[in-house]
């Protein structure tokens, strides 16, 4: 996931709501979080180094998951390799800090401020003097203009994703010379420091075709420390080179390569040196801190490898002489043709496993949330009681010990929809619906007519729970089952559990792509090798014959003859294991207040598109990031949904379709204001009216991991803060990291 302003923004990109009514809500004052969000919850790891220690000059090969269908980050195709390339080639008038709060970037800006408020808002830009285009053209207003009317939405030839703050604006012009930029708002927009960034040249934004097709594989004008090289769809690669106009900082490498990598091959990738730097899953964490080791696949393979099958083939020869020399020559030629290949392979794993040495691992947060969803349109789960019982039985700091635990991370669980620990709007609004409770979670079931021991007429178990209008669901059948199961029905061994045990050693892998194309983190990479030393993982279940828990199968809920099971919906990838792992523990949660879930793995190419954009799910496991600009980049995903023209109902990014006229008009609010505290408050109130409704519980943040080569600098796990292109580099034969003197210290 991209770690700047511009990645966060594109992250956010894709394509009932039982109101919370009149609710005695606490805490929705939402008191002053000044002192939560001082410091993020956990510190950036880029090993920083001032530029003095850095040698001039290295190619850094830095992997991404794909090479990006466009480069053009207004497109909705834009993933992270967009925004990647995008903070390196263009200008921002913003850059993240390591809290994830907006500040100027003087490379292009001296100043922007508010200028006026009557009759109408205007802001006034002055442009660093020495900003130009690579083809010499000075950065000015007629850029400003051209991104303006690409963005405003007026024009639906432009194929944009959005135009969030841009439709708000009422004019762009020159100021008293050519370094002043005036926009001029025709409605008060609070979040105006998000327009702008990234800046691209009026060549590009000037006309719909050049919009629309001109940016897509190539970038002939640019204006950061890089210019875009070459984009090598067949190679896998796109290429970054030095901005010979660049004016800033000179950059210390001569060239950026973005390498396409699948998450499951970096680790060979690292090893046969053709990255330095690559986002990487807990087990190959694992696998480089073991090399710095004397334990660990090392030692395990060569145990495995060739002495083994030599006594193997040593018993086998012995057998094949009583049978006669023909037999026992073919025994041993195979045999010995078998030792040859074990011996081959574990020579392999071992110099792989050498070569990570090379490497460390650097690890923080990154400023994205996963969220249990609960949709709320239909079902158990339109009635709001259901669904605060539901939050009411999450412990969410053992969930996040799930996660988080097992990396040496703080394991808190987040308390805001709309800002993460370091951020100015971010303030703990759980209480507004409160914390673990099994007799109040229990309580709110009876009221909504849940009880125990309740009458069930018999249903004939059907496929279509979790799968689109009654279609089988797209499993993954590795289990040899279904894909199904309910926890508190049977004891079947949770899904984490049963991976874990067919392969103790392999139980973590690719990263999901599961909601990459729309924009939404639908997985975690984490850690979970102690779970395997005790055969399974967090929320597994015992074996067969093991007396049941207090709120098993036999108090399970029932109403109208029909009992309480959720239909839980989550990806089969390898990637997703962690995941599963916590879906476990939730289920075991809910189990203890009477509600069974109905698990259901299906494709990670299937899990975003056909279950949670479409509904076809009661709880889901996905992230969101945490903006920077949440009245802006937040309101999609928590709106009211509302009837569409042709009778279906538009939820924009709101896919557990519940929502609130109360935290519409909050959010109304924030945006028109220009008083940056009241912004926050009404951001936080918002929260608090979120928090209530209890569509989505935030769980935890996610983690963030990155392998560096040694001696790689002011790299790694970014956190919040804006990679500074130009200062990362080697450092020189003796050379120290330390603190920074630069930008990115």
């Amino acid at each position: 996931m991209s770690h700047d302003g511009v990645g966060l923004r594109a992250v956010m990109r894709s394509a009932a709501f039982l109101t919370a009514g009149v609710l005695a809500v606490p805490a929705l004052s939402a008191c002053s979080a000044d002192d939560d969000a001082d410091r993020p919850a956990a510190v950036q790891d880029i090993a920083p180094a001032s530029r003095d220690q850095i040698a001039d000059g290295g190619t850094l090969r830095w992997a991404v998951d794909a090479v990006p269908e466009t480069l053009n980050a207004f497109q909705a195709d834009a993933d992270a390799a967009t925004s990647r390339v995008a903070g390196a080639v263009l200008p921002s008038m913003y850059r993240m800090d390591a809290n994830g709060r907006p500040q100027i970037n003087p490379d292009y800006l001296e100043s922007a401020k508010v200028v006026g408020t009557e009759p109408k808002q205007v802001v006034l830009y002055k442009l660093n003097q020495q900003a130009v285009w690579s083809d010499g053209r000075e950065i000015g207003a007629a850029d400003f203009a051209a991104q303006w009317r690409a963005l405003s939405g007026k024009d639906s030839a432009y194929w944009t994703a959005r135009n969030a703050g841009y439709d708000r604006i009422e004019k762009i012009e020159r100021g008293k010379n050519d370094l002043e930029v005036r926009v001029t708002f025709a409605r008060p927009y609070a979040d105006w420091k998000s327009l702008f960034s990234p800046l691209y040249p009026k060549s590009v934004m000037g006309t719909a075709d050049s919009f629309n097709d001109g940016a897509r594989r190539k970038l002939k004008v640019s204006a950061g420390p890089f210019a875009v090289k070459k984009v090598d769809v067949k190679g896998g690669e796109v290429q970054l080179t030095r901005n010979p106009r660049w004016w800033g900082s000179p950059t210390k490498l001569s060239e950026i390569d973005l390498v396409a990598v699948a998450r499951d091959k970096r680790a060979a990738a690292l090893a046969a040196d053709k990255l330095d730097l690559a986002e990487i899953d807990p087990a190959d964490a694992d696998r480089i801190k073991a090399a710095h080791g004397n334990a660990g696949p090392e030692a395990s393979t060569s145990a495995s490898g060739t002495p083994s099958a030599s006594a193997s083939a040593s018993g086998k020869n012995k057998r094949a002489r009583d049978d006669g020399k023909r037999e026992s020559e073919e025994s041993s030629d195979g045999d010995e043709k078998d030792t040859t290949a074990n011996g081959a392979k574990a020579k392999k794993a071992a110099d792989q496993q050498a070569a990570l040495r090379a490497f460390v691992v650097r690890k923080s947060l990154e400023p994205a949330y996963t969220q249990l969803a609960l949709n709320g349109s239909e079902g158990p789960l339109a009635d709001e009681r259901v669904r605060r019982a539901v939050a009411r039985a999450l412990d969410r700091k053992e969930l996040a010990k799930v996660v988080l635990q097992p990396l040496g991370l703080p394991a808190e669980p987040v308390g805001s929809h709309l800002a993460l620990l370091g951020q100015q709007a971010y303030s703990d609004n759980s209480g507004a619906l409160g914390g673990q409770d099994t007799a109040e979670a229990r309580a709110l079931l009876a009221d909504a007519g849940w009880v125990p021991g309740g009458p069930v007429t018999e249903q004939k178990k059907t496929e279509k729970a979790a799968g689109s209008k009654g279609k089988k669901a797209d499993t993954d059948d590795r289990s040899g089952d279904d894909g199904t199961y309910i926890v508190g029905e049977d004891n079947k061994p949770g899904e984490a559990e049963r991976e874990l045990r067919k392969d103790p050693k392999d139980h973590t892998g690719a990263h999901e792509r599961a909601g990459a194309q729309s924009g939404i983190q639908a997985d975690e990479q984490q850690a979970g090798k102690q779970y395997a030393k005790q055969g399974g993982a967090p929320g597994a279940y015992a074996p067969k014959g093991t007396a049941a828990p207090a709120g098993a199968a036999s108090g399970a809920l029932a109403k109208d003859g029909k009992a309480l099971t959720l239909r839980f919906v989550l990806p089969s990838g390898q990637g997703s294991q962690s995941l599963r792992a916590v879906a476990d523990k939730i289920a075991q949660m809910l189990q203890r207040i009477g509600i069974r879930t109905d698990i259901t793995k299906v494709s990670d190419a299937s899990y975003f598109k056909d279950h949670i954009a479409s509904g076809q799910y009661d709880l889901a496991l996905y992230s969101w990031p945490g903006s920077a600009f949440p009245a802006t980049d937040a309101r999609p995903i928590y709106a009211k949904p509302v009837p569409a023209a042709d009778g279906s109902l538009s939820v924009e990014q709101n896919y557990t379709r519940v929502g609130t006229d109360q935290v519409d008009q909050l959010f109304d609010q924030a945006l028109s204001t220009l008083d940056e505290d009241e912004e926050r408050s009404l951001v936080r109130k918002a929260d608090a009216r979120i928090w209530a409704a209890a569509g989505s519980i935030p769980l935890y943040q996610r983690p963030q991991l990155a392998a560096a080569r040694s001696g790689l600098v002011n790299a790694g796990a970014f956190g919040f803060q804006t990679p500074v292109y130009e200062d990362m580099g080697f450092l020189k034969k003796g050379g120290q990291p330390g603190p920074s003197a630069s930008k990115s210290g």
